[in-house]
């Protein structure tokens, strides 16, 4: 009877004992999960910062290969604002689009330059947290979202030795 209830008694500790072990290997994988998750959610965010950035960087020089003729291109402010304008003349008539940062929004407004519209009445083109745009020496332009840089050369710029395929360069910042 004795050897009966040492058996058992020692049963129950080893039962014990692996419940333990077993726990704690449990709380152990699902802390290092909810670390790797809280780590993949933070490179997905940046990562998404970053493409957000270049797509913002590369509808402004799309936008500016389409529309770079001279004198057309510059840097001016749209209600206090400073944004990236260009001038077209369309039926005797000189209408102006501005592109600008606004309400964490970079926007676009196309209107007849003689017309006053708000920053508000801007469409819509995509979400971002900041955007600076400025003239540099000898023309240039320089637009920067985030850590991420780029340079534009407009034919205005004078900058002769550039094709008409290099009006743009893109630089980071990092």
């Amino acid at each position: 009877m004795r050897n009966m209830k040492r058996f058992y008694n020692k049963q129950r500790i080893d039962t014990v004992f692996v419940l333990i072990i077993f726990c704690i290997f449990a709380v152990s994988v699902l802390m290092v999960l909810m670390l790797g998750a809280s780590i993949y959610q933070n490179m997905t965010t940046i990562s998404r910062e970053e493409q957000d950035e270049r797509t913002a960087l590369s509808y402004i020089r799309t936008k500016v290969r389409n529309n770079d003729d001279s004198g057309r291109i510059h840097i001016d402010e749209f209600s206090g604002l400073s944004a990236l304008v260009y001038d077209e003349y369309l039926s005797a008539r000189h209408f102006r689009t501005s592109i600008f940062h606004y309400d964490g929004w970079i926007r676009e407004i196309f209107s007849e330059v003689e017309l006053d519209f708000s920053p508000a009445d801007g469409t819509l083109i995509m979400p971002l947290d900041h955007i600076a745009f400025e003239t540099l020496d000898g023309g240039l332009l320089k637009i920067t979202a985030g850590t991420r840089s780029l340079i534009l050369y407009p034919r205005t710029a004078g900058v002769g030795h550039l094709s008409d395929d290099d009006t743009a360069q893109e630089v980071s910042l990092e």
